[in-house]
Parts: structure tokens; sequence; C-alpha cells
């Protein structure tokens, strides 16, 4: 059924309406020669890969061009989040908010958790490539609505923006790793899918390109950046990359829809979010005994049990399939709390670090920058020495995800000794933790890939991807309520009581003042200060100004090491499940 055909450039395809005296890739199967469990297994697959015309075994154009689209896709999909997230601080001074900004992270993580289970079937569907070329759209559109704004209303505005880049970046993320996965043999996925990853080596200082453009004009031309770079992955994605070669027969779109779990989507994206939106009002805007906060925080428990009881006991197609544990069960479960789990290490360091910088060392532009350098690189260079120490150990994989996890969370906990005169020692311990944080997270998706059943490889990519980015709203919705309650408390101790008697005898003037320094309108605390005529001299100057912004640091300082303490709770969770892990050595060799 395959006639096998060559290009000028010596690349090999096949043409699936001929025929051949060996059969089609699926006949190829069916007709495996007979062996035992794994051995035959590998060889069947093997066989299949020799056949098909999706697979690439040497470099050509077209693989070069395909993985190339696949490259913007990826970094397209990340750099939202990277660089709006470097700017927090500049946006909600900007056009207010501080109280509610956590949900332009959250208004992104959602949204991409959610679709990610669904993409397989609208690919199905419509193919890969117009999907992705939907989700350019959306990640060109949603960083310009972000970028736009001019108020934190975190329904229509600013996280509207961040809804919308948070699907699109939802669809192509998925898209770029499972496409570059299925353009090469299962023995070489891993390299290739790790280079497409590094490709984000450029954005590694993405905290210090989003405050030199915030330097040199202001933070919204960070939109015009996201936007400009996804035009240009939209233009490679449509010219650059075709959809794959079908090899079976074109199933109904109304088969596919009847497939896709509709109900366990909406419990579970609807009780995420109700369950995270109690604990953020909880946090900063109403009582904990509110009803504001009792009613969505209780609904989205109880959605969240009826996901687990619906998808065990009723789901038709869950989205979890019970095939997917029939390789290698034990180390597919733990593989997946750790992706769970390690999503609130890689989002406390993601988040919270380049805002501490912010808040405890200065505003400069230029030394935030610099100074949250090891972050970008830290996470890469940690995933690609995870990478690569996978064939090298020959698939000795319990042992490089336990010594992994050990220095995640050793790294990021440690960050908790941050002063506002230790940044050297600071520095040092954000690169540890970043090179654990980046030998974890991406290395969990390769092994989680390698431990799934062949036919499985995008189902299993895009629900490491949904738990990853549930792990990490979760964890950064538990970080900012303590850390936000804490520094309340800090900030009335430590800066009110500086001020109270000495700058002024007025109470809503030092609760002014106090409240300014906290959501860094330093700029209105200055005016204050300088012009109000309760401020008593001599901090009726720049004293004064140094006074507030000394005492605001200490209080951050000793709010910050909270979310650092926190994630050693899900870092260590990390590392008894890596204990549990089998390795993946006979899939590794077999490839």
């Amino acid at each position: 059924m395959a006639q096998v055909y060559h290009d000028k450039d010596g690349t090999k395809h096949h043409n699936m309406e001929g025929s051949s005296r060996d059969g089609s890739p699926v006949e190829k199967l069916e007709h495996a020669e007979p062996g035992y469990g794994h051995e035959r297994d590998e060889r069947a697959i093997h066989d299949i890969e020799d056949e098909n015309p999706n697979v690439y075994h040497h470099m050509c154009f077209k693989l070069f061009t395909g993985l190339t689209a696949m490259s913007f896709l990826w970094v397209g999909s990340q750099i939202p989040l990277y660089l709006f997230g470097a700017l927090l601080p500049d946006i909600y001074t900007d056009i207010g908010g501080a109280e509610r900004y956590q949900w332009m992270v959250i208004g992104y993580l959602i949204p991409n958790a959610s679709l990610c289970p669904f993409v397989g079937a609208l690919s199905d569907m419509f193919g890969r490539r117009w999907v992705a070329a939907a989700g350019q759209v959306l990640l060109i559109v949603g960083p310009i609505v972000t970028a736009t704004a001019n108020t934190m209303n975190t329904a229509i505005v600013v996280a509207g923006g961040q809804v919308i880049s948070g699907l699109g970046a939802g669809l192509n993320e998925l898209i770029a790793l499972a496409g570059t996965a299925e353009l090469v043999p299962t023995r070489k996925r891993g390299s290739y899918v790790g280079a497409v990853v590094f490709t984000i080596l450029p954005f590694c200082p993405s905290v210090l390109w989003a405050q030199l453009i915030a330097k040199a004009s202001v933070w919204r031309y960070v939109g015009a950046l996201i936007a400009a770079w996804n035009a240009v992955g939209l233009i490679l994605l449509i010219v650059g990359y075709k959809d794959p070669v079908r090899l079976t027969p074109v199933r109904p779109k109304k088969e596919i829809l009847r497939e896709v779990d509709w109900i366990g989507g909406f419990l579970s994206t609807a009780g995420v979010t109700m369950f995270m939106a109690g604990m953020q009002w909880g946090a900063s805007q109403y009582p904990w005994s509110s009803i504001h906060v009792l009613v969505p925080f209780v609904i989205g428990i109880m959605l969240i049990i009826q996901f687990f009881v619906y998808e065990v006991c009723i789901a038709k197609y869950p989205m979890v399939p019970g095939a997917l544990f029939r390789k290698a069960r034990r180390t597919m479960i733990f593989i997946l709390l750790i992706t769970f789990f390690s999503g609130g290490n890689f989002f406390v360091l993601l988040l919270f670090y380049p805002t501490q910088v912010y808040n405890m060392y200065g505003d400069n532009h230029l030394d935030i920058g610099l100074r949250a350098l090891p972050i970008g690189f830290g996470i890469i260079f940690g995933a690609v020495i995870a990478l690569v120490a996978i064939p090298v150990t020959k698939g000795r994989t319990t042992i490089v995800m336990i010594i992994s996890t050990i220095i995640m969370t050793a790294g990021t906990g440690a960050m908790s000794v941050g002063e506002t005169w230790n940044l050297p020692t600071v520095l040092g311990i954000v690169s540890m933790a970043s090179l654990g944080v980046g030998a974890v997270i991406i290395p969990c998706s390769i092994i989680a890939q390698l431990a799934c059943p062949h036919e499985l490889v995008g189902t299993i990519t895009s629900i490491t991807l949904a738990i990853r980015y549930v792990g990490g709203a979760i964890g950064f919705t538990a970080y900012y309520n303590v850390f936000y309650h804490k520094f309340t408390a800090a900030a009335t101790e430590i800066v009110g009581g500086a001020l109270a008697g000495r700058v002024s005898y007025d109470l809503p003037t030092i609760t002014e003042l106090v409240t300014l320094a906290g959501e860094a309108r330093f700029e209105e605390a200055r005016h204050i200060l300088l012009t109000s005529s309760k401020i008593l001299a001599p901090y009726n100057s720049q004293y004064g100004m140094d006074l507030l912004v000394n005492k605001t640091q200490e209080a951050f300082a000793l709010a910050y090491r909270w979310p650092y303490w926190m994630s050693i709770a899900f870092g260590g969770i990390c590392i008894v499940c890596s204990f549990f892990l089998k390795d993946v050595r006979h899939f590794v060799e077999a490839g």
C-alpha cells in the first residue's frame, strides 16, 4: 500500500495510495514478527517507523522547517508568562490593582491547563497545523489586549488578555512538543525534543529583556514583542509545516466529539478555578469567614471530588485512559505526581523571585534584569543536563530524578535566607535552585513519554502539561495567600512602627504611606512626604523617603521567606515519589 519515492535531497517518502508487498504500517503492526513482551513491541515500532512517512531518520530541509515551526510555537507559548511575569510590579504600579495582580498569572495558567486535554481531538478534526494557527492568532491578540489595558479588571481587561494568551499557549505548547516527537524516531525523541526546548535560550534573560523594554519606553511594548514573535511563528507554521499523513482512515467528527470528556473537562476546570478564587479572595479582599470566600472554596472542593469520582467510575472516555498505565504502571503514577507537585517549585521561582528582586534590592531596571539571569539560564541548562543524563545513564531515570528533586527542593527552600544585605548569597542559591527545577520539569515529560504506550504519546504530553500548570497555579495561590498576610503583618509592625511618632502622628497618613510603599507606588509616597503638612521634619525630605524604602524592604524580606519554606513541602513530596520510580532504561535501550 505504500510506494517509496525520494526527493532531490534524498528524503524518503511514501505514497499511501499506492501498494507494496510489505503492506501499510498498520498492517505491518498486525502481522509483526512473533516475539515476547517489550521485544516484540519495540520490533513492531521499528517496522512502523521505517514505513511511516511522518518520521524522518536524517536531517533534511523538510525536517528542519518543521522543527523551526515547532520551535516558534514552543517559544511563543512560553514568553507571555515569562515577560509579563517579570513586570508585575511595573504593571500594577501603572494601572493599579496590586491586590489582584495574581489573577494575571492564574488567568493565564488555568485556560492553558484546561485546553491541553482537548488539543488531540481538535487536531483530529481540523488538522494539527490549523489548530496551531488558531493558537498563534490567540497569542497575537492576547498580549495586545494585555498591553493596551488601563485597569486591572480581572475578568475583562488585563486578565482577559492573559486568558486569551493562555488558551493559545495551551494549544501550541502541546503541539510543539508532540509535533516534534512524531517527526523523529522513538530513539531520537529525547534529543530532538530537548533541542526544541533549548531554543528558548534567547529568552532565558526574559526578565532582563522585559526590564530593558520598560526602562527604554513602557512595559506595554512587551506585548508588542510577544505579538510580533508569534506573528512570525504563524507565517513559518503555514509555510514550513505540513499536517502528518494519516495512516488510518479519517474518523467522523461526530465520533471524535463523542469521545471528548466534556464533563470531566468542565468539572476539573470549574473546580480548580472556584477553589483558587476562594483562596485568593480570602488572601486579600474578604474575611475567610465571609460568604465570598467560603462559597467558591467549598464548591471548588466538591467539584474536584466529583471530577475524580466521575473519571474513575463513570466516564466512558476519561481524560486519563487506563491504557496509559499499561506499559509501566508504577513509574507513570509517580512521574505524574512529581509533575504536579514540582509545578509549585517552578512557579515560586519563576514568579516570586523577580518581584523579590524588585521589592528588596531596588527598582533599577537593569539591576533587576541582571539579578534574575540565573533563573532562565539555570532552568534551561538544568533541563538539558537531565535530558542528556537519561541516555548517558542508559535510562537509569530513578537516580537522575532523585538527585534532581533533592537539588530543586534544597535550592528553593534555601532561598528563604534572602536578606536585604546578602544578595551575592541569594544569587548563588537561586542558580542552584534553577538548575534543580529545570532538571525536573522537562525530563518528567520525557520520562512519561518513554513509559507510556507508543500510541498515547500525545495524550501523556497533554496530561503532563496540564497537571504541571494546575499544580503550579495551586502552589502560587497558596504561596501568595500566606505571603500577603505575612507582609501585611510585617509592614504594619516594621514600617508603621518606624513611621509612627517619627515621621508623622497622623494615623491615616501613616496608613497611606505604608499602603503605597507595599504597592511599590513610591512616587505617590514621595509626594506625600514632601508636601503634606502632617509630615514632621526632617522626614519631609529624601531622608524620610529613604527610611520608608528601607523599612519596607525589611518587611518584604520577612514575608518572602514563607513561600520558599512552603515550597519545601512540594519538593519533599517529589523526592519521596522519585524513590518509587522504576528505571526506563529498557525502553531507551530498545529504542
